[in-house]
């Protein structure tokens, strides 16, 4: 059931009477269970609409454009997280340390958040009701972290009996034309090697599989009790770039892609931005330093801004953003940069990336540091979505009161990475 809050004026909405307060029962009969259906059944041109008014319950005939909107806003999109089913032996949910926020320990496995914002999915918890809606919906696409197609290996993966269905799953949304990207988060010794490969070929051959991306599983210092996995070194991330390259080979067009962080820590040059596409993996670390690069050179220009700034980074892209520091000094007639990549003991050093550096650890980085500087620059990703705090707690103004510097926040990216370090935001 959806509860209008408002109704658009002039809309559709308001010419067949629908008000704030009504409730929204079903669509063609079929439950209206959140946003999603209202999303659906609004582009389409056609559909019986069951709505509960002060006056009781009644049912009418919508006919109408499909670019033509009952103008609905409503009181809750019913969109609370479906949680995960799993115990994944590399979850980073349960790598976390005690005593952070709440939300911190919520592991999220919800189809309607997949389609939404693109969070990846196992679908162990989808039942056939859910199946269902997915399919009528038509959910797409869809994000799924397959790991394995080998059953029994994904279910020791994931510790979950059922998660040797995943083949039916895919195969299933494959054959009514639903989307896919996929992912494998890579343990040494229990899904890569043979297992790799078979489950990479056998994805391929799903039209409807878009993409797939293979990551290195994240290993942090709070694994006591655990499943023991080892960490990865250069020479077995070069290995695994080698391999999905010979299968992109094969196949003759660019299907797999590993993660940005095997070829940072295999010292291996990236793929050119034409390796990524429309970088539909972005979010999952694939590409993001090709795209860095290609923006960054698309906004670089002649400047003057006098400022030295400190940039801090994770240990992994030092190196890459010194690059880029350095581009910015050579352009920008007056400016001076500094970059610093921050030991991360909060995690434990073994995590190594940007978006995982904590205030206290660059409190003590930013303090330590021997050279002096007008401002301290962090990037967005550091922070909690919508939030000038870090994931320890700590927010950017105590940063900037312990530190005794202003601290300068800029989006990801090679554009604002340009443009945040050579002009004064303030005056844009």
């Amino acid at each position: 059931m959806l509860i209008i809050k408002t109704v658009k004026k002039r809309s559709l909405g308001e010419e067949i009477g629908l008000k704030a307060g009504d409730k929204i029962l079903s669509f063609d009969n079929f439950e209206a269970e959140d946003i999603l259906d209202y999303v659906y059944y609004d582009a389409s041109e056609k559909f019986l609409l069951t709505v509960e008014q002060s006056d009781g319950v009644s049912s009418c005939e919508i006919e109408k454009d499909a670019d033509e909107s009952l103008g609905l806003t409503f009181v809750s999109d019913n969109l609370e997280t479906k949680t995960c089913l799993n115990d994944c032996i590399f979850c980073f949910v349960a790598q976390m340390p005690k005593n952070m926020r709440e939300s911190l320990y919520v592991k999220d496995d919800d189809y309607r958040q997949s389609v939404l914002y693109g969070n990846y999915v196992t679908l162990t918890n989808v039942t056939e009701r859910d199946f269902e809606r997915i399919l009528r919906l038509h959910l797409s696409p869809l994000y799924i972290s397959v790991h394995a197609t080998d059953g029994e290996v994904r279910k020791k993966m994931l510790n979950n009996r059922f998660a040797d269905r995943i083949n039916e799953q895919l195969k299933r949304l494959d054959e009514n034309g639903i989307e896919m990207h996929t992912q494998i988060v890579l343990v040494k010794g229990v899904n890569d090697g043979e297992i790799l490969k078979k489950t990479v070929y056998d994805l391929a051959r799903l039209k409807n599989v878009k993409s797939l991306a293979v990551v290195p599983c994240g290993i942090t210092r709070y694994r006591d009790g655990l499943t023991k996995i080892d960490d990865i070194d250069g020479a077995y991330s070069a290995e695994v770039i080698k391999t999905l390259q010979n299968i992109n080979k094969e196949l003759k067009r660019n299907f797999v892609f590993p993660a940005d962080d095997f070829y940072i820590r295999a010292d291996l040059p990236f793929e050119s931005a034409e390796f990524y596409g429309d970088f539909c993996q972005i979010e999952n670390g694939v590409g993001m330093n090709a795209k860095f690069d290609l923006d960054f050179n698309t906004a670089a220009e002649k400047r003057s801004y006098r400022r030295t700034f400190l940039v801090v980074t994770g240990v992994a892209s030092e190196k890459f953003i010194s690059k880029y520091a350095k581009k910015c000094e050579e352009l920008c007639e007056g400016l001076k940069v500094f970059v610093k990549g921050v030991k991360n003991e909060f995690f434990g050093e073994s995590v190594t990336c940007a978006g995982l550096v904590v205030g206290k650890d660059i409190e003590r980085a930013a303090k330590s540091f021997e050279n002096d500087y007008d401002e301290l620059v962090i990037v967005r990703s550091m922070l909690r979505a919508g939030e000038d705090v870090f994931l320890d707690d700590m927010t950017v103004a105590e940063l900037s009161a312990s530190i005794k510097k202003p601290v300068r926040i800029t989006e990801c990216g090679g554009e604002d990475f340009f443009n945040g370090l050579t002009r004064d935001k303030i005056n844009e």
